[in-house]
């Protein structure tokens, strides 16, 4: 099968190889899923899970990737739950070889059903961004509606579902990015806009919630908007400054496939809306996660047409 591999982490995404590679085989409770389109995070080439096992064994060349949407294959040993032949999306585990390939192993726990009527460009976009937002808003920042949620990268593929999600849950949310990013964060349901190269954060405080995917000086800095009693939700590692009266998590996102049925519902109704920047064949990959110019939105791979 062709997949992407990488080998040296100090190269980054200029690393990113096409191979040919066998097939993967299904262990219990796996199940093989033939990919038709996957997705990526660049910061996953930082990632330790990237080059290592669990034991902190090298595991190069790995393929990188772990959002999917495909149609299952091969059951292993007493796996249940799913069938060959049924289409999928989900989250394969950190540490192994993921879904930048025409075929992968994975724990069938890590999938959930794809409805018919959802393209799979637009399932494999959800599950690292749709899973990432459902888990910092209900899970860890018990956000209610009438609170107000101020989301950092607002026009981003995690932000604009962040945006998304806390509007259908009757908050308020301001949305924070580049000026460029304006328009694409009202877009996804941002309600107030904050310029962070113009505009001064401080100038916005008595905030419930902060979902942070920056982190840094902006990190930092928006502790003190947080209320009495508010969280600072962070994906990018533990907060440096933590809120006087109120909370900080920082967390990793986990694969869930009742949440994975939440989300995938509200983009069949309309509810919400994917943020695709670009879609690119498994052949140009390695160029589409090189670009020569900024994308805005997720980059999908597809792997068959």
């Amino acid at each position: 099968m062709k997949a992407i591999v990488v080998t040296d982490q100090a190269a980054g995404t200029g690393g990113m190889r096409l191979v040919e590679r066998s097939e993967p085989q299904a262990a219990i409770n796996d199940v093989i899923v033939q990919v038709h389109a996957s997705g990526f995070v660049p910061t996953e080439l930082t990632w330790p899970s990237t080059w290592t096992d669990r034991l902190d064994h090298s595991r190069t060349p790995s393929i990188p990737g772990h959002e999917l949407a495909g149609v299952v294959t091969a059951l292993g040993y007493g796996t249940t739950g799913l069938s060959v032949g049924q289409r999928v999306f989900g989250l394969s585990d950190w540490y192994r070889d993921g879904s930048l390939a025409e075929y992968v192993a994975m724990e069938a726990r890590n999938l959930a059903p794809l409805p018919g009527d959802i393209e799979f460009t637009a399932g494999a976009s959800l599950p690292i961004s749709g899973l990432t937002a459902w888990q910092g808003l209900f899970v860890h920042g018990r956000l209610q509606a009438g609170q107000t949620v101020l989301v950092h990268g607002a026009a981003g593929a995690v932000g604009s579902m962040v945006s998304q999600l806390a509007r259908l849950s009757g908050a308020y949310v301001i949305g924070t990015g580049r000026a460029a990013d304006r328009q694409n964060a009202l877009d996804f349901g941002a309600q107030e806009f904050l310029d962070l190269e113009n505009d001064t954060l401080e100038d916005v405080n008595g905030i419930d919630l902060v979902f942070d995917v920056i982190g840094g000086d902006i990190g930092r800095r928006s502790a003190c908007l947080i209320r009495t009693g508010g969280t600072l939700v962070s994906i990018v590692g533990p907060s440096e400054v933590r809120p006087v009266d109120g909370l900080a998590v920082d967390f990793v996102v986990e694969s869930d496939r009742a949440q994975l049925g939440e989300i995938v519902q509200r983009v069949r109704d309309g509810r919400l809306r994917t943020n695709i920047g670009s879609i690119a064949a498994l052949d140009d990959a390695v160029a589409a996660f090189n670009p020569t110019k900024r994308i805005s939105g997720k980059t999908i791979i597809r792997a068959r047409p």
